[in-house]
C-alpha cells in the first residue's frame, strides 16, 4: 500500500516537482508532465464536456513554467501555471496515483 504522506516536496518553478514519501518512495514529476494531468474538471472532462484542446495555429507558445504555488490544508497543491491556468489542486494521493517511475507504471494504479 502506497503512503501518500508526502515527507519532502521540491518545488522549481521551470523544471518540476520532486516528493519524498514518508514510506521511502521519490518521484519526480516533469512541469508538461504534471499540466497534462491537471485535476480540475475543466481539464479532466468531469464536468461534462471534453478537455479544450491546443491551438493549432498559435505561432508562439512561451516555455511552460509553474508561476506560484499555494498549499491546500495538509493534503495538497494548488499549481498556477503561466498559461492562466490555476484550477487544479493537485491533492498528494494524485501526485503518487500520476507518478511516473518505472516502479510505479509496472505495479499500475491499482496495486496502489
Amino acid at each position: 500500500m502506497a503512503s501518500f504522506e508526502a515527507e519532502h516536496i521540491a518545488i522549481s518553478k521551470s523544471h518540476g516537482v520532486k516528493i519524498d514519501w514518508r514510506d521511502g518512495h521519490h518521484s519526480q514529476y516533469e512541469l508538461k508532465y504534471l499540466r497534462d494531468r491537471c485535476p480540475c474538471a475543466t481539464c479532466s472532462g468531469t464536468h461534462g464536456t471534453p478537455p479544450p484542446a491546443s491551438n493549432p495555429l498559435q505561432l508562439y507558445k512561451p516555455a511552460l513554467k509553474i508561476e506560484a504555488v499555494e498549499p491546500v490544508g495538509n493534503y495538497a497543491l494548488r499549481l498556477k501555471w503561466n498559461d492562466g491556468h490555476n484550477t487544479g489542486i493537485y491533492s498528494y494521493e494524485h501526485f503518487r496515483l500520476i507518478c511516473p517511475c518505472e516502479e510505479c507504471r509496472r505495479r499500475g494504479a491499482t496495486a496502489i
